[in-house]
């Protein structure tokens, strides 16, 4: 075989070239504790300040920044690579400078490591500000973004991943308006808060959006906005934005748009709350996804011939706007049976991984495979970016809205039906007793009906009722609120056990004491006081935080917390009143009723 010396002479060039730009470069580096010594070429002589050692690089160094917070706001016109110790302690502390940005870069900048905390208390500040050029952000940490974005992206094709975002206006931003950027996004955590898009693409190019978990912590209006020529969003997770959960259009009309696979949860506005909407463009295809607790799954504007298959909508109001027909092989008002279908906040344990016996599990388009090579299961853990892993076999939720009605020697219970699709039946069980453990002594019947009567042999002056829902692997849930049936105030029924509720004391009158009940439909912070006719404060029965549930607490005279020295009451008219306060310090419930003391 014959060699080119030409081909010789240019592949030698460029592995010279290649050498002596390696060879160039030099690996810096910046900690506390270093003398301060240029060319800041060891750790011994480590610059104390990373503006001070960016001074002196040149294209292609690599800087190492030691663990410690660094008071500072960087400028970069070089081409570098900076690397922290830890993306929890080597932080860039910008919160006592006016500066808006904390970095800012007109070269090709990968960093990766650091934690960046902005003032929040400055207006349009930005955590990384990439203006006309290149670079990839990697497992950073950012807080305090209140007004502008963590990281900001003008005319730039940036790729950011494994990054966490927490109290953040937008973390990322976006801003291209020739459609000439590209972008990667995946496996970032957001977590955004006041007015504007978690993740905003007002003008972009090419985007790829991949497992990332985007949720509002406080009045965030979307989740993942953008206008952009093309966007290939897959896996992720878009919860508790108040209108939408993605909201995608196309600068150019005809580019791809394509959703593959994810879950948008409590898009809370009662009329605009929309999960998924897409407007102007032909080329949308949405499959595999799952939309639950929002107004409506899916708002279409101007976009014929999308496609919209094979998707899971729970607890939405209104499938799509009626635009554009959705496929056959939808599943419409049907329960994902997620392991944790609780709201999705920071510290939470909701957990949206499939239950074994979801009826998502291998639902998708038979074309998408799941990473195991099976079909491809709904939601954002499946899809060819999504998990291999074990789906729990887990017991059916509490059965949840009892109620009874009283007819004679009577009791009537009605309950709602649970949703999960492995349900087989439900099993009764009652007490003469308040807050009882259930077992087999008290089971009273079984059931596959929400409704049942429990025929009463003996006269009671009160009961108790639990109901449990048993799945058709025998798993048996935890047992329904507690509904006490008051026989001696009959006048009470039909009763229900609602969201919240504070029940009327018994006995009443009473003399000594007396049993209060009230339950709780969430978690809370609960403060239930008594107070005289004249209304002064006499006892604080309970002033704590407690889970969903009912509770009974007695009440007597010289118990409770007494705002006043302990001291008798007399007979009379007392009230007693509960304070409940939700999420966010806000008060969900209130309710004040009237007891009487006979002495």
């Amino acid at each position: 075989m014959k060699t080119n010396k030409y081909l010789i002479l240019i592949t030698f060039y460029i592995i010279h070239s290649a050498f002596y730009i390696v060879a160039e470069a030099t690996v810096r580096y910046v900690s506390k504790t270093g003398s301060s010594t240029p060319p800041y070429t060891s750790w011994a002589t480590a610059a104390d300040s990373i503006q001070k050692c960016i001074n002196i690089c040149v294209d292609g160094d690599t800087i190492y920044v030691a663990n410690g917070v660094y008071y500072e706001t960087v400028v970069i016109n070089k081409i570098l690579t900076i690397i922290g110790s830890s993306m929890d302690s080597t932080i860039i502390d910008g919160r006592y400078f006016q500066n808006q940005t904390i970095i800012r870069t007109s070269k090709h900048l990968n960093i990766s490591n650091i934690f960046i905390r902005c003032a929040w208390d400055v207006w349009w500040n930005d955590g990384i500000s990439y203006l006309e050029t290149t670079g990839n952000v990697n497992n950073c940490r950012f807080e305090r973004i209140r007004e502008g974005s963590a990281v900001y992206l003008m005319v730039s094709s940036v790729n950011v991943s494994n990054c966490f975002f927490r109290d953040v206006n937008t973390a990322i931003d976006l801003i291209c308006i020739e459609d000439t950027c590209q972008g990667t996004y995946s496996n970032n955590i957001i977590y955004s808060r006041v007015g504007f898009p978690a993740v905003n693409f007002p003008y972009g190019g090419s985007i790829t959006f991949t497992n990332n978990i985007v949720i509002e912590e406080y009045e965030s209006l979307n989740g993942v906005q953008a206008y952009v020529k093309e966007i290939t969003a897959i896996g992720n997770l878009v919860a508790n934005f108040e209108r939408l959960g993605f909201s995608i259009a196309s600068t150019t009309g005809n580019g791809n748009l394509h959703l593959f696979n994810n879950t948008v949860s409590n898009i809370y506005s009662p009329l605009s709350g929309n999960a998924y909407g897409v407007r102007g463009n032909p080329n949308t295809i949405l499959k595999n996804n799952i939309a639950t607790k929002s107004n409506r799954g899916f708002s279409i504007v101007y976009s014929p011939n999308v496609i919209i298959d094979y998707n899971l909508l729970w607890d939405v109001r209104h499938p799509s706007n009626g635009t554009v027909p959705l496929g056959d092989s939808n599943l419409i008002n049907i329960d994902p049976m997620f392991v944790k279908d609780t709201i999705a906040r920071y510290g939470g344990s909701w957990d949206y991984h499939l239950q074994a016996y979801s009826p998502a599990i291998d639902k998708g388009d038979p074309t998408i495979l799941d990473r195991d090579g099976s079909r491809s299961d709904i939601g954002m853990y499946g899809g060819p970016f999504g998990e291999i892993y074990t789906y729990q076999d887990l017991a059916p939720r509490p059965p949840r809205n009892l109620s009874a009605v009283v007819d004679s020697n009577r009791v009537r219970l009605k309950w709602k039906k649970n949703t999960e699709a492995d349900t087989s039946h439900y099993n009764i069980y009652r007490s003469t007793t308040a807050n009882f453990i259930i077992d087999s002594t008290k089971l009273i019947g079984s059931t596959r009906d929400t409704n049942y009567v429990d025929i009463l042999t003996q006269t009671y002056e009160r009961l108790y009722y639990k109901i449990t829902c048993v799945d058709k692997q025998g798993n048996q849930s935890m047992p329904s609120e507690e509904l006490p049936v008051n026989f001696t105030s009959i006048s009470e029924y039909p009763s229900e056990v609602r969201d919240y509720y504070l029940y009327q004391n018994y006995p009443n009158p009473f003399n000594p004491t007396t049993k209060i009940g009230y339950k709780l439909k969430d978690r809370g912070y609960v403060k239930l006081m008594v107070y005289d006719i004249k209304g002064e404060r006499i006892a604080v029965l309970v002033n704590q935080e407690q889970e969903a549930g009912y509770y009974e607490v007695e009440f007597g005279v010289g118990n409770g917390l007494l705002s006043v020295p302990q001291r008798g009451i007399a007979s009379g008219i007392y009230l007693y009143r509960i304070e409940v306060i939700g999420e966010g310090n806000i008060p969900v419930y209130t309710e004040m009723r009237k007891m009487i003391l006979l002495k």
